[in-house]
């Protein structure tokens, strides 16, 4: 799936002139103009990278810097657009969780490179971190086991190899076939449907009410989600 990005910024010709180039290079680009619209689309799906404008019409960037390094939107890596020419905003910047800056007037590939950079960060970590953590479940990849409240939960190996594959794109869309795809598995473990079958068990093994789930999302038409968070599980 292509990486999505978010761009925060007031400059209408600059953010049109970033979703062609980097639209160009493979990457979904969406664009908002204010820092409250910025904010609003930020917690409304998993995105890869928020390029953030420090000044804007609405809301000073550094505070909405702040915002968005709590809750939801809190694991999503910033790269921060400034014209300010005042070193003190780009440390306080980098201080408060940005992952990188770029002072302007840029270069595109220079852009382009640096968001290069820090997605390739983020994939190195997560494939360093042999369990993953979300809330009350763990997924520890290293071990092959899935354990909720400190207690193994028994699944296949092949839906253990689901649910990391979900896991580690979560807050993604993944059609049947994006699953059958990453997982990999013998012809008849993701035959046709079988996929709802595997999940079925899986929300069995990590669900609270496997019939009203709230880790494993079904969206209709679409396919399965692997929630970020949720309410009343601390960062799941």
């Amino acid at each position: 799936m292509p990486e999505s990005l978010l761009v925060i910024d007031d400059d209408v010709r600059l953010s049109q002139m970033l979703a062609e180039y980097l639209g160009s290079a493979g990457y979904q680009i969406s664009a908002a103009y204010t820092g409250k619209s910025g904010l609003q689309l930020a917690r409304q799906q998993a995105w890869s990278l928020i390029i953030l404008d420090l000044m804007l019409p609405d809301a000073d960037g550094l505070d909405l810097c702040r915002e968005l390094r709590s809750g939801s939107t809190a694991a999503i890596p910033i790269l921060m657009l400034t014209a300010r020419g005042d070193a003190t905003d780009r440390i306080i910047g980098l201080e408060l969780g940005a992952d990188d800056y770029l002072p302007k007037p840029f270069e595109p590939r220079e852009l382009k490179a640096r968001i290069k950079a820090i997605l390739r960060r983020g994939v190195r970590n997560q494939e360093h971190l042999p369990t993953l953590q979300f809330g009350r479940l763990e997924i520890d990849r290293e071990a092959r086991e899935i354990r909720l409240d400190g207690q193994v939960r028994e699944v296949t190996s092949y839906q253990f190899d689901l649910l990391v594959a979900m896991a580690e794109r979560a807050g993604r869309v993944l059609s049947r076939e994006q699953l059958m795809d990453l997982v990999k598995g013998e012809t008849l473990e993701a035959f046709d449907r079988s996929i709802d079958v595997h999940i079925s068990r899986l929300r069995a093994a990590i669900e609270d009410n496997p019939k009203h789930p709230r880790r494993i999302l079904t969206l209709r038409g679409a396919g399965y989600i692997f929630a970020r968070s949720q309410d009343g599980d601390d960062g799941l």
